[in-house]
Parts: C-alpha cells; sequence; structure tokens
C-alpha cells in the first residue's frame, strides 16, 4: 500500500509542475491575444477532453509531459491571431512563460522552507567531528569563499561542491581574520560504494545565523540562485565527463525520490519538489532544439535578422532535437529501471 501511496504522490506532483509549466504558455496566450487550440496535461490518447470556446482541454494518459497549441506555432497561419502572425515580443514572453511560472513556484516553495527555519545556515566553519581530518587546515571562524575555484554563497553551495567532488581532495578559499587564504589539497577521503557511488567525508559544520525578515528574503533569492547555478554547473560536469550518464535520473527515477521524499515528511518533500521545479524551468531554456529554449532562439535569430527563419527547416531542426531527447530520455529511463533492482 505504502508504494502504490507513493506512486500517487509522484503523479500527482508530476501533474502539477507540468499544469503550472503549461498553464504559463497559456495564460500568455490568451492575454496576448493568440488562438489557443488546445491545452493539454499528460500525452497520448486524450482521456477527458472538453471544449470551452475555441480552446480544448484535455486530460492525457502518460503523465510525462503537457502542451498548449497555438495556431500557426509550427507552420504559417492567415489567421491574425496566430503565432506567427502576433508581434515578436509576445511570442518570446509565450516561449519563455512556462520556465518563468517553474521558476516562480520554486522560488514560493523555498521561501516557505525559509520561512519554517528557525535560523538560517551559513558558510562560516563552527567545528569538526570526530576523527575529522580538515581540522589541519581550517579552523574555526573561517568563511568559505570557494571550493575547487566555485564561487561559495549559501551552505548549499557547499554541500554540492563537496558531493561533486571526485577524488575528495578539495581547494578552498576562505576569508580567515580579515584576510583571503587559498588552502589547496584537503584530503577528506573518499568512499567508493558498489554501485560506483562516490561519498566524501564532509567532516565539518557551519554556523546557523539568527532569522529576519531580511535576512530570510535574502537567503531565499542566494538559495534559488545557488540551485540554477548547480543545474548548470552538473550540466558542464556531464558535458566534461566529471558526471557520467548513469548518474543521470529520468521520470522513473525521480519519481522514486519524490515517493521516497514523500515518506520522509512534508518539509522533504517541498525541498525536492522545490528542486525539480527550479530544474524543469532551467532545462526548458537550454538552447536545445524542441525545448523552450531552443524555440526561443529561433525567435533571437528573427529578432536580430528582423525575418523569421522558414518554418519548414525550423520544423525539421525541432523534430531532430525531439528524436535526440526521446533518446536520451529512454538511456536514463533504463539506467532508472537497472538501479531499481
Amino acid at each position: 500500500m505504502n508504494i502504490v501511496f507513493q506512486v500517487i504522490i509522484a503523479v500527482l506532483v508530476f501533474g502539477v509542475l507540468i499544469f503550472v509549466h503549461e498553464l504559463g504558455h497559456f495564460t500568455v496566450g490568451k492575454l496576448s491575444g493568440m488562438r489557443v487550440n488546445e491545452f493539454a496535461i499528460g500525452m497520448g490518447p486524450a482521456i477527458w477532453h472538453r471544449q470551452k470556446g475555441e480552446t480544448k482541454y484535455a486530460l492525457r494518459l502518460f503523465p510525462i509531459g503537457g502542451y498548449v497549441a497555438v495556431e500557426g506555432e509550427d507552420e504559417d497561419s492567415s489567421d491574425p491571431r496566430a503565432f506567427c502572425n502576433v508581434r515578436l515580443w509576445k511570442r518570446i514572453l509565450f516561449v519563455c512563460a512556462g520556465a518563468i511560472m517553474n521558476l516562480l513556484l520554486g522560488f514560493v516553495i523555498l521561501s516557505i522552507l525559509v520561512g519554517l527555519r528557525t535560523s538560517l545556515p551559513t558558510t562560516i566553519v563552527s567545528d569538526f567531528r570526530e576523527g575529522a581530518t580538515s581540522n589541519a587546515y581550517l579552523q574555526r571562524y573561517d568563511k568559505i569563499l570557494k571550493i575547487n575555484g566555485n564561487s561559495v554563497f549559501t551552505a548549499n553551495d557547499v554541500t554540492f561542491s563537496m558531493i561533486s567532488d571526485k577524488d575528495g581532495i578539495v581547494d578552498f578559499t576562505v576569508l580567515r581574520d580579515g584576510k583571503k587564504l587559498e588552502i589547496p589539497g584537503i584530503d577528506f577521503g573518499m568512499q567508493v560504494e558498489e554501485d560506483g557511488t562516490r561519498l566524501i567525508n564532509l567532516d565539518f559544520y557551519v554556523f546557523s545565523a539568527q532569522k529576519t525578515f531580511w535576512g530570510s528574503v535574502k537567503y531565499t533569492f542566494l538559495w534559488m540562485f545557488s540551485i540554477v547555478r548547480q543545474v548548470w554547473l552538473s550540466l558542464a560536469n556531464l558535458l566534461t565527463g566529471n558526471f557520467t550518464m548513469s548518474e543521470l535520473s529520468g521520470p522513473v527515477g525521480v519519481s522514486t525520490a519524490i515517493g521516497q521524499a514523500s515518506s520522509a515528511g512534508m518539509g522533504t518533500l517541498l525541498l525536492l519538489i522545490g528542486f525539480i521545479t527550479v530544474n524543469i524551468g532551467v532545462f526548458n531554456l537550454l538552447p536545445v532544439p524542441a525545448l523552450d529554449g531552443g524555440r526561443l532562439i529561433f525567435l533571437l535569430i528573427e529578432l536580430i535578422l528582423r525575418r523569421p527563419v522558414n518554418p519548414k527547416y525550423e520544423g525539421y531542426v525541432h523534430a531532430a532535437g525531439f528524436v535526440a531527447l526521446m533518446g536520451l530520455m529512454l538511456v536514463v529511463t533504463f539506467n532508472d529501471i537497472v538501479r531499481l533492482f
């Protein structure tokens, strides 16, 4: 029964995140005067639909996506309200709206989580675990500025930079007694699990600061920025080989994580949802064909050249991108299923 509950929670979470994303496109489309033909949650055959005015609203079988079908989005149309005929800034806003809604939802969730805290973590070293090795290099009250060359703004950055390390030997830049100090090659030790997972020995703690209203607002913005940056850094790590394809997760892996988080409590579940929705927002704005970011690139080309790219050729590019994304989805889904067993 617990497994059934976790699956239901995962489907509901995915459904909400998809709905929020598509609602962004839909709202901007309607407010911009575009002819919206369909607003669908899910993919595949429709299990429910209703026509209201010019728009069909549909719930489709597979909860792995959704779409807002706008007249003239993928082909020429003589309709003055078609996507291809409205002003360029409206089209740009329409394409970006889904990702923006996901990022706004992420910010709201992080704000709630910050509001639930009794204090706010800092980046200042407070203490060391028993048997720590880093206390030979780091000192209490050291303010961590960089880890492995990456700037640190929140405690979340400290954790991410540490767990992203592959050999357990980490370079630090700290502020000590008002002076910037480079501390290279701190050996924290690295444990390698049977499945290849690497676990670094994070053997120090950081101080927590008293929470104030403006301090909470500042921390929420920094936390949001930190997560957005993590997505870009993770992509860079993937491209450079620091992360491998086997470490990626698709819908199955993410659904499993959501289910497990739901059993750990509302705070853990909200944190994971916040991370996922920010990831969706950033990922969709990547300049990859078939994604919103890929469509945005063509609109920016039109903005520069003062004329649109031939819809036929743009369609070819997006079709190729879609095939590539589906191939990647199959690979990561296979990896997710293998990890389950």
